[in-house]
């Protein structure tokens, strides 16, 4: 075999009982959970904004920037719900260059998934006790879904991933809300298939076990652009493209409507200064449709402390080793701004 086997890692269980969410902490995301589960359902008008880096590679900065979005949050939390991105595994397109924490503890040194498991699960444990907001990541890897099922609020099923299977069988067991993005084709109709999937329930095999799901009614879209045949990019944020959803939606019968949009990727041609034009101009078409204020739930921003993006071993902090983010001025601006649309 071409497999080199180089030790088993623990299981989640055994993380989880080496690394517990303190009970205190676990009140408080049952809370946030309900929070955002009331915007999913529709019971709440608040408007999500699911802010942070494109990669969490540093947990000092990581923590320094969800406790000054805290900060931000105390004088908006009665329009916005903050939902800090601290995203722990990285997807990368031709599989080369820093693939997350989980992989990379340490972004120049070699692979330990020993240590990035740890490291991920403290990171994300230090960041709700420091700033009291739970987090979102993106699941890349199904099975790893268990070592922080107890901790995050949101997970995102990326574009390159909402048309595997396991990955819309594994949404159907969550208990928190789950973003399909649409995939790297824009194709809408792949997206909602994914929705109906991960909302319906369903048998298989995950990490050994046979398993039974009941369904997540938290399942939803996000539009993130798409990339035609000749590899440009297509964003898919504009009024049309938000009227076509909306009568895709109706078409179907899935649970909840509900859509984010991802200001970044191929919507803002990863230009990441457009990402403030982009919230703006969705945030007007909801003012414009009654119905499309009604679907558009949220925004996902890519955000760090410092603008734009440096290589590894860069040594400038908080700044990106991933895609370019928006600074964080740029950033509390925006969310302020967005407080003011609500």
């Amino acid at each position: 075999m071409s497999f080199e086997f180089i030790r088993k890692l623990p299981t989640p269980d055994e993380i989880r009982k080496e690394y517990p969410m303190p009970e205190r902490l676990v009140k408080l995301k049952e809370e946030r959970d309900q929070e955002i589960r009331d915007v999913i359902t529709g019971k709440s008008s608040k408007f999500l904004v699911i802010i942070g880096p494109c990669s969490a590679d540093n947990e000092d900065a990581v923590c320094d920037y969800t406790s000054r979005l805290a900060k931000v949050n105390e004088k908006v939390k009665d329009k916005l719900i903050l939902i800090p991105r601290i995203y722990t595994n990285k997807p990368r397109t031709t599989g080369e260059g820093y693939k997350g924490i989980v992989h990379q503890p340490d972004p120049e040194k070699k692979p330990d998934f020993l240590q990035g498991l740890i490291a991920m699960r403290k990171m994300q444990i230090r960041a709700i006790d420091e700033s009291g907001l739970t987090a979102a990541d993106e699941m890349l890897y199904p099975e790893n879904w268990r070592y922080l099922s107890d901790i995050l609020s949101y997970v995102a099923i990326g574009a390159r991933s909402v048309e595997d299977q396991q990955h819309r069988l594994t949404v159907s067991g969550f208990d928190v809300p789950a973003g399909m993005k649409n995939p790297t084709s824009g194709d809408f109709s792949v997206m909602l298939n994914s929705v109906y999937a991960a909302q319906h329930p369903h048998s298989f095999i995950y990490r050994g076990w046979e398993v039974n799901t009941t369904g997540n009614e938290l399942a939803h879209t996000v539009l993130r652009g798409a990339t035609n045949k000749h590899g440009r990019n297509i964003p898919n944020y504009h009024y049309e493209d938000l009227n076509t959803l909306l009568t895709l939606y109706n078409e179907r019968d899935l649970k909840n409507p509900a859509c984010i949009i991802d200001a970044n990727h191929s919507n803002s041609d990863k230009k990441h200064e457009q990402q403030i034009r982009i919230v703006k101009e969705v945030m007007h078409s909801r003012k414009l449709n009654r119905d499309i204020h009604s679907l558009v739930k949220g925004v996902m921003v890519e955000s760090y402390i410092e603008e734009g993006c440096q290589k590894v071993g860069g040594g400038v902090y908080g700044k990106s080793i991933t895609d370019p983010c928006l600074s964080w001025e740029d950033s509390e601006r925006l969310i302020y701004d967005i407080a003011e649309y609500e």
